[in-house]
């Protein structure tokens, strides 16, 4: 037996529905208090808008619920992890199937296995339905939770720069020519890039070349004068193809999208670490799932009467927990050029699949 790396069917079976049903019932709880509470503090600005009501709450619900499960599933199968494992200790089952030969790596096959089922299933739903609702959430956002868009190409608070001058845009819909701005502010810079003055409009539309800003307000910085101007149109460097480079979203795009982003980054000459990390982390990000059974296996051995099983809980759930800390910072500092984006997206990876594995066979094995 111990050539086997699986015990047997039965007890394979018998751990992988034990661990199923725990990662599906602590996904549900996070899920369903973090939306109660996320629908608590967004309700009052859906429900201001006239027309909206809970038809609107429960389309917020539907795009919502996605992102949250794809954010939590991996705290869930760490969480599931610990409860299983500690369950199976106290009732002395892990003690049974050490007993009958089996080693601490073949008690943890079968939930080993069951964390990459779910690793795979996490990938082909964030890539699948996350970005999806996601990118229809911040359109739907963007136009400040009015009629939720029937297209996705709305992008909110875009910056862009024209030189040293400044287009800013609360949102933007539409592709090509027919690009449309609202909630527009142009800031004009002179020498040095001190700013002389500032001019705001409703809305603003592609004028082949530059933006045209119709019934705008000019401030004046030099005399602090304002003024009404019917007609001007700025930025004419700016053309919408750029305007599309500079509002890639890499959440709202799957990998064979953000892929295409990528290169088209290239052609330009665009730095482009910040969407290669991202590109790279929707690969990684779902395996943490498959580290969580490793970093949490220490609650499962150890004698439960000797009243260390406490301890070993604990000291398994500051491991998970501090894989999701150090891969955040990573994900950070590779998105700004610290790390290479490789580097960035699957050294915590390898770093704590090493720690959990060292822990396991220094303790156990």
């Amino acid at each position: 037996m111990q050539l086997d790396f699986f015990p047997s069917r039965t007890l394979t079976a018998y751990l992988a529905k034990l661990f199923i049903v725990r990662i599906v019932a602590m996904l549900a709880i996070l899920v369903l208090v973090l939306m109660m509470l996320d629908l608590l503090s967004t309700s009052g600005e859906i429900l201001a808008v006239a027309g909206n009501g809970q038809g609107e709450l429960w389309t917020y619900v539907t795009l919502r619920v996605p992102q949250l499960i794809a954010r939590f599933l991996p705290y869930s199968v760490l969480l599931a992890t610990i409860i299983a494992l500690v369950t199976l200790n106290q009732n002395s089952e892990v003690i049974a199937m050490k007993a009958a030969g089996l080693s601490a790596h073949q008690v943890l096959a079968p939930l080993l296995l069951t964390a990459a089922g779910v690793a795979a299933i996490s990938f082909l739903f964030n890539e699948t339905v996350v970005t999806r609702a996601t990118a229809t959430l911040k359109a739907w956002e963007a136009n400040e939770f009015g009629p939720v868009p029937q297209t996705t190409d709305m992008r909110a608070n875009v910056y862009l720069a024209d030189g040293d001058d400044i287009l800013m845009a609360a949102s933007l819909a539409g592709t090509g020519e027919s690009m449309q701005m609202r909630g527009v502010t142009w800031y004009r810079r002179g020498d040095g890039g001190m700013l002389t003055e500032q001019v705001r409009a409703a809305s603003a539309r592609y004028a082949a070349p530059g933006w045209l800003l119709e019934d705008a307000t000019r401030f004046d910085v030099a005399t602090a004068d304002t003024s009404p101007i019917d007609r001007l149109v700025v930025a004419e460097g700016l053309t919408p193809a750029q305007i599309e480079l500079e509002s890639v979203d890499a959440d709202a795009e799957n990998v064979v999208e953000l892929f295409g982003s990528i290169l088209a980054y290239e052609d330009v000459g665009r730095r482009t670490s910040e969407l290669r990390a991202k590109w790279w982390h929707k690969i990684s990000g779902p395996l943490s799932a498959f580290l969580m059974p490793l970093l949490g296996a220490i609650a499962a051995f150890g004698l439960a009467r000797s009243g260390q099983l406490f301890l070993r809980a604990i000291i398994a759930m500051a491991l998970g927990f501090a894989y999701f800390v150090i891969d955040n910072a990573a994900l950070a500092m590779g998105s700004f050029g610290g790390y290479p984006p490789l580097l960035a997206a699957w050294a915590p990876f390898f770093l704590f699949l090493m720690i959990g594995e060292t822990v396991l066979v220094r303790t156990e094995e």
